[in-house]
């Protein structure tokens, strides 16, 4: 007798910073959940992230009651699948090649029996277009965009970083914010209260003692990113070089929507403008209200809303739309799948 897979989707976000995963039955039901460090194979390499994303289903997989949760070793395949389809949203997966070499090594870890691998783009605008197009903005470590017209054209960007013309994320506020630090500290730029909060942050008395840590190998580049509450922070309390950072970026990210629905010919249509990762979590009013309004100046009837689930339940209805579900199981996802779900399980 054949044994039943445990579960219909293995759904999995993985973003700079975190991983998300959730075990969905077919009707929509969220079996378990979890949360835990990044499987980026761009932050912790391939081998790493391989591992993680295997600790991470064998948790929930035992947190649900499946008779595979400890069937799971950290060296080897697995004898059966956790799910039928395990749908995999990562950042990261950038190019077709990313995508293949990605596909292949996940695949080989038998995770599920149908691997699909995409972008987290295609999470978000998955999980906040019911329709099934729109737009969707990721500002979280990094920045990224995908736009869907309805009938079925998209339009990405690289998303490789400078090289490929990006400014945008938590990283680039950070990076930008310790510049402004020591250059207002040493004098080649205006005086900003970033010239203390920004060293306070790590502790340390200087901008110039971040940049001899980062340097010296005792601080690592890329906890800059953790800077975005900061540069907000200051910013709200009227220092002009961090609004100066914060406007920079409600441009590029605004003039990155616009660009997409140009090329996709929706600028006369209500097109939906999914705004997903953590950047977007902050209060300023001024950042969303200037983002806003640089959307609505060249698409007026673009309707703008963060994401209102995790980006996990994304990746979910991808496998769900893989395996046929019905609309009621993709209603029950969204109404299970909570942000307060996952973090508790983490």
């Amino acid at each position: 007798m054949i044994t039943p897979l445990p579960a219909a989707v293995l759904a999995v976000d993985v973003g700079n910073r975190k991983t998300d995963l959730a075990l969905v039955a077919a009707d929509g039901s969220v079996l378990a959940a979890a949360r835990g460090a990044t499987a980026s194979h761009q932050a912790v390499g391939l081998a790493r992230g391989l591992e993680q994303l295997v600790r991470l289903a064998t948790r929930a997989a035992s947190g649900a009651g499946g008779s595979a949760g400890g069937a799971f070793g950290l060296r080897s395949a697995t004898a059966a699948p956790f799910a039928r389809v395990g749908a995999f949203c990562l950042a990261g997966a950038d190019t077709p090649r990313d995508v293949r070499r990605l596909a292949r090594a996940i695949g080989r870890l038998g995770l599920a029996a149908d691997v699909l691998v995409r972008n987290d783009t295609d999470a978000a605008l998955r999980a906040g277009a019911p329709d099934g197009w729109g737009v969707a903005l990721i500002c979280g470590e990094g920045f990224n965009c995908l736009g869907v017209s309805p009938d079925g054209r998209s339009v990405r960007f690289p998303a490789l970083g400078p090289i490929s013309g990006d400014w945008g994320g938590g990283y680039a506020l950070g990076l930008a914010a310790l510049g402004a630090a020591l250059r207002g500290r040493d004098g080649r730029g205006p005086r900003t209260a970033l010239e203390r909060s920004v060293p306070a942050y790590f502790g340390l008395r200087r901008p110039l003692d971040v940049t001899h840590a980062i340097y010296a190998g005792r601080l690592a580049e890329r906890r800059l990113g953790e800077l975005a509450p900061v540069v907000f922070a200051v910013a709200g309390a009227g220092d002009a070089e961090a609004r100066g950072i914060a406007d920079h970026l409600a441009d590029e990210l605004a003039g990155a929507a616009v660009a997409t629905i140009r090329r996709l010919r929706l600028v006369r249509a209500r097109v939906p403008v999914v705004l997903a990762g953590g950047v977007f979590g902050t209060d300023d009013a001024a950042f969303h209200a200037r983002l806003r309004e640089g959307i609505a100046t060249r698409a007026p009837r673009a309707r703008v809303a963060r994401l209102g689930v995790p980006p996990v339940a994304g990746a979910a209805l991808l496998g769900l739309d893989r395996i046929g579900a019905p609309t009621s199981a993709h209603e029950r996802l969204l109404g299970e799948m909570t942000e307060e779900r996952l973090a508790a399980s983490g």
